[in-house]
């Protein structure tokens, strides 16, 4: 009985491994995939890559339906030849263009701003041929990246100097280890902020190798606060601001001319995180007012640290720019090196602050700020349109409709601000919001929308082209198999 259990047991085994011994090994199929028209043109590592990927789906499917008599070592070679055939044809970047139907301008998760086109113009320039990055013209000696946008940053903001890292974090980072490495730095505990991706002050002070010296409540600081912590090993006072969120109610917290006067008494610098940061007024343009560089730095800022993606419209990158004492300091430091830019987002840095200074229609130029101020009655003919090739493509069975909506400017700028946007909102009965959202991402070019109250829309604040949903599905809508409830 015993025996006779043992060999069915092994009889099983051999049936299941049996698919695995019949998929043909790597170097055989990789011989038959150098051979085949589309798939020659290929370097051996990528079609290693494919025929590997195709292997574990032929193991799959033999696992599922068995072996058949008629496959033969070379049929089922030709099946991983037509697999990964069909692989590289539906390969794609793993960076890949969406339409941005979230109503968020400024994504974080789908690259923030998008770029001006002198922007793209000079990034393309700068990719396809060698740039002075670090030569100077005149002299023919080694030049600094950084005045490559020096000269434009303290024209925009009355800055004595500047100088620019990878992402204002980077900026943070710097500017804290270089003015106040092993010493303290003075913060408000209200200030004391974490924003997306755990960016957290008090661990970014960490690193830097400053100590933190929290004053004040949470919702609470006052000068006297700062005052009274400062000694003989504070290095620096600093201010941040909040981005993501609002303290209302029962509240007071230092201004900056106050720190400043603080700062001043006691010859001790003073630095503002700003976040976005803005160089222009965006109420001049109808929009919430958000503070502006050039205005923290008339007011005694010594250092002001924002970022090139937000509310500046270019690519990521972190401005600092203040005195330049400390902006040599900051200069110096070997950790500059390691933060530093390269030539790609320095030409697009260049290219948008030149926007800033050269174009008299800088509402329409810059992207950014085209977006956020498209008015309802715009996003309505837009939504209109869009809605027709949707309807085209999705059937009678969904419902689509145009309804008001609100958008968000993003990473952090104005949390608490909304801007009347419309949105197309698609229901189905059989199919739930986040079914009908799946489908919309598996669309090519995927379309990444929002569910809100139920129902998943797609908000048209940073769409200009209703053309854009003209998408292509998997599979017609009707025909595929029912969505998950």
């Amino acid at each position: 009985m015993a025996a006779r259990k043992k060999n069915q047991l092994q009889q099983n085994a051999d049936r299941q491994s049996q698919p695995m011994r019949m998929v043909p090994p790597v170097d055989e199929c990789l011989h038959a995939a150098e051979l085949d028209p589309a798939l020659s043109k290929f370097a051996p590592a990528y079609l290693r890559i494919l025929i590997r990927h195709a292997q574990a789906g032929l193991r799959e499917k033999l696992g599922t339906i068995g072996v058949t008599a008629a496959a033969t070592r070379d049929s089922l070679v030709a099946e991983i030849v037509r697999m990964a055939r069909e692989s590289a044809a539906a390969d794609q970047p793993s960076l890949r263009p969406v339409v941005n139907a979230t109503g968020i301008v400024l994504h974080t998760n789908l690259g923030r701003a998008m770029l001006a086109e002198a922007a793209i113009e000079a990034v393309v320039e700068a990719a396809r041929s060698p740039v002075n990055l670090e030569y100077d013209l005149q002299t023919g000696a080694r030049g600094d990246r950084d005045a490559l946008i020096e000269e434009e940053l303290c024209a925009l903001t009355g800055a004595e100097a500047a100088t620019v890292v990878n992402n204002n974090a980077a900026a943070v980072l710097l500017a804290l280890n270089s003015i106040a490495d092993g010493r303290e730095v003075i913060v408000s505990r209200g200030e004391l902020i974490e924003i997306g991706g755990a960016f957290r002050i008090p661990d970014v002070m960490s690193r830097s190798g400053a100590r933190l010296r929290e004053v004040g409540t949470t919702n609470r600081t006052h000068p006297r606060d700062y005052a009274a912590a400062i000694g003989p090993d504070t290095a620096m006072l600093l201010k941040v601001h909040p981005s993501n969120y609002r303290i209302v109610g029962f509240t007071a917290e230092v201004s900056l001319a106050e720190l400043v006067a603080i700062g001043t008494a006691h010859k001790i610098p003073v630095m503002e995180d700003l976040g976005s940061g803005a160089l222009l007024d965006m109420s001049n343009y109808g929009l919430p007012s958000e503070p502006l560089v050039a205005a923290r730095v008339v007011a005694g800022a010594g250092l002001v640290t924002f970022s090139g993606d937000k509310l500046l419209g270019g690519p990521q990158a972190g401005l600092i720019v203040g005195r330049r004492d400390l902006i040599d300091r900051l200069k110096a430091n070997p950790l500059k090196r390691a933060l530093r830019c390269d030539k790609l987002t320095l030409a697009a840095l260049e290219a948008t602050l030149r926007l800033y200074l050269r174009s008299n229609n800088i509402q329409t130029d810059l992207p950014t700020l085209r977006l956020l101020r498209r008015t309802p009655a715009e996003l309505e003919i837009v939504a209109l349109r869009a809605r027709a090739f949707l309807v085209e493509r999705l059937g009678p069975e969904f419902t689509i409709d145009v309804v008001a909506s609100a958008s968000e400017i993003g990473s952090g700028a104005l949390p608490t601000e909304e801007i009347e946007s419309r949105a197309l909102r698609i229901t189905h009965r059989d199919h739930s919001p986040d079914a009908i959202a799946r489908m919309f991402r598996r669309a090519r070019p995927p379309v990444i929308g929002r569910i809100t109250d139920g129902a998943f829309l797609l908000d048209l604040r940073a769409v200009e082209d209703p053309a854009a949903f003209a998408v292509a599905f998997p599979t017609p809508p009707a025909a595929r198999a029912p969505l998950a409830k």
